[in-house]
């Protein structure tokens, strides 16, 4: 039992009475008698309070929380019908210890409620994690109190868990029930059911888009004829997740690498959706983690699970490795999304080389996360030496980077090159788009 701050300058009433009789004898006496009439509501109020078995904590949140977003945090008291034998509502207070590196929703972490006995109270706050990991909740710290406001006190400790971002795939799903995916960024689709795969030939009909024509069939019978292509099926969608140094540097409080992370796990839903079979291949200088192309809602938790464990690395990425690795392991031609970051050094060379290698059997797609500081820096008014310095390595980086994405997509590789905030969306909107072309 401990007193709260309302019992503790009830006590303190004293302290001026005891003083004053150094002068005035008799305020002794007062102060004495105060303190015994304190310590009458100090007995009843520890009567009238809850015991500890008399009540219980249970905090309740996502089993997965959500990487760069806000997760609610419910702590549930439950007051049993013996709690309290007056029968009156508890004042409950409680503190929580949230993982250090979190951020709170509130400047006061101190939760406030009451509830009657045989009710429960929830008692909710924020968090919004700005790392992937294993994290644990620390103990809870509750005060129930009646009466005079003295408190029993009470630890509870629950287990870590890791959390990339859930929560776009939820919306995601919850949109797509509505037919509102336009709330989401995404742009509609017309996913026909026409696939890529020759059946036969026919003759053309009104109907038919002229890109179905076969001009040789065409020249060769004398009268029009078209294409007809079967039932679109499952097709291979690879994602090449580089984890090295760079993917490692933060926009705002979150890696890139992690933003990247976010981006794969809302396309295998996607493409879990779309009945695609999607692998994953991560690497920094070496290769980290391989899940073979697999389609269905399982391989969305397969991806799920390895996107836990992944972390990363404090070295340079060999894309030469890599791209060696996933051209031994496929041979299947597929849309290959490749997440990294253009680092202007000789590893840009070397991507540029592996990237146009990789069109051969594939269709590739670089994927980069833009960086808004390095974009603000680069516009920032000039005022002294530092501040030009600064302007010119931004503006020479951001050279740089065009300069190497125009050249890729010279060499027919797509580029995709978004700010972070908006790489998710974007990157489901490409995915989509090169259904729709009949690109993959």
């Amino acid at each position: 039992m401990q007193l709260t701050v309302r019992g503790l300058l009830v006590v303190l009433v004293a302290a001026p009475l005891i003083a004053v009789a150094a002068w005035l004898p008799v305020a002794l006496w007062v102060a004495g008698g105060w303190l015994l009439f304190v310590a009458a509501f100090l007995i009843a109020d520890a009567w009238l309070m809850p015991a500890t078995h008399a009540w219980q904590l249970v905090r309740r949140h996502d089993a997965r929380l959500s990487l760069a977003a806000q997760n609610l945090i419910t702590v549930q008291v439950e007051l049993f019908t013996r709690a309290g034998r007056s029968g009156r509502p508890v004042a409950i207070w409680l503190r929580d210890t949230p993982p250090p590196t979190f951020h709170l929703d509130r400047a006061e972490p101190l939760l406030t409620g009451v509830a009657s006995p045989g009710s429960s109270c929830a008692l909710t706050y924020h968090v919004w994690p700005p790392r992937r990991g294993d994290y644990a909740f620390g103990d809870l710290y509750p005060a129930l109190g009646v009466a005079a406001g003295f408190a029993a006190a009470g630890a509870c400790v629950t287990p870590g868990w890791r959390h990339p971002n859930l929560i776009e795939v939820r919306k995601y799903d919850l949109l797509l029930r509505r037919n509102r995916l336009w709330e989401l960024g995404l742009r509609s689709t017309r996913l026909l059911g026409a696939g890529n795969e020759f059946e036969r030939l026919r003759d053309y009909t009104p109907d038919d888009e002229y890109r179905r024509i076969n001009w040789m069939a065409t020249a060769r019978r004398g009268k029009p004829i078209s294409v007809e292509y079967e039932t679109e099926r499952s097709q291979n969608i690879y994602v090449l997740l580089d984890v090295g140094r760079m993917m490692r540097s933060p926009v705002g409080d979150v890696a890139k690498m992690d933003y990247a992370i976010n981006a794969v796990l809302l396309l295998a839903y996607v493409a879990a959706q779309k009945g695609d079979r999607i692998a994953l291949l991560t690497f920094a200088d070496r290769v980290l983690t391989y899940v073979a192309p697999r389609s269905g809602k399982i391989q969305f938790h397969r991806l799920l699970e390895q996107l836990y464990a992944v972390h990363g690395e404090g070295v340079e990425p060999d894309y030469g490795v890599a791209f060696s690795e996933f051209a031994a392991r496929q041979h299947k031609r597929g849309l290959a999304l490749v997440f990294t970051d253009l680092t202007g050094s000789v590893t840009t060379e070397a991507l540029v080389t592996q990237m146009a290698r990789l069109r051969r059997q594939h269709l590739p797609l670089l994927v980069t996360v833009a960086d808004p500081t390095v974009n603000r820096l680069a516009t920032a008014p000039i005022t002294d030496g530092d501040s030009l310095y600064t302007r010119t390595v931004a503006e020479r980086m951001l050279a740089e980077r065009r300069l190497t994405l125009d050249q890729l997509r010279r060499q027919g590789v797509q580029t995709l090159d978004v700010p972070a905030d908006e790489l998710s969306v974007a990157v489901i909107n490409r995915y989509l788009a090169m259904k729709e072309r009949l690109l993959i």
